[in-house]
């Protein structure tokens, strides 16, 4: 498949003071972009060429760097426009996701201080996960453009850390930028419909 940029799920000036157009405007348009181009020109006569962008991810991890890490990102990017939306976040969240948190995290306001845990402990760049292994919810955290489709799991929910996702809106207060993600961001409905395929 050739990578393509998708549009974002809203304007550029749609989450207000916990994204601004700024930082949408470079996050999105710059270094989506990148990845994009960068990665189709990795693809190119590859094996992994004309392969599904998931097939892409697990098959070139550990074989080929600069398939992966464009790859990765790509995956990761294009999920990560829609875990947003104005308005987001709060503790009213959908009745399916609720439970399993629950019932696998000890519920809401721990899996809360878990995740944005696990965002401020990756060093350096990466993202923190809400996944589903073997039919549970966990968190996790990786490096740089990796993610948990590399480690037998399936994202449902991910918070980009790398520093361009924040520093324009939060210079280095990165607790700061997962608070808002997590409290004001977070598309939960988006997140169910990935748990439901999951």
């Amino acid at each position: 498949m050739t990578f393509t940029l998708p549009p974002l799920p809203y304007a550029y000036d749609a989450l207000g003071q916990f994204m601004s157009k700024e930082t949408l405007e470079f996050h999105h348009d710059k270094h989506h972009q990148a990845y994009v181009t960068n990665g189709n020109n990795a693809l190119k006569g590859t094996e992994w060429e004309g392969k599904s962008l998931e097939e892409i991810v697990k098959g070139s991890f550990g074989k080929n760097p600069a398939v992966f890490n464009n790859a990765g990102q790509h995956y990761n990017h294009i999920h990560f426009w829609s875990w947003m939306k104005p308005n987001g976040g709060g503790t009213k969240l959908p009745g399916k996701i609720e439970k399993k948190i629950n019932e696998d995290l000890g519920g809401f306001e721990k899996f809360k201080t878990d995740f944005q845990a696990a965002g401020v402990g990756q060093f350096g760049s990466g993202w923190c996960w809400l996944q589903v292994k073997n039919g549970k919810l966990e968190i996790s955290k990786t490096p740089n453009g990796e993610n948990p489709l590399v480690h037998g799991a399936t994202p449902i929910l991910g918070c980009d850390v790398w520093e361009h996702s924040y520093y324009i809106d939060y210079r280095n207060r990165r607790p700061d930028y997962l608070k808002a993600f997590v409290e004001n961001l977070v598309n939960w409905e988006y997140v169910e419909s990935l748990f439901d395929k999951a």
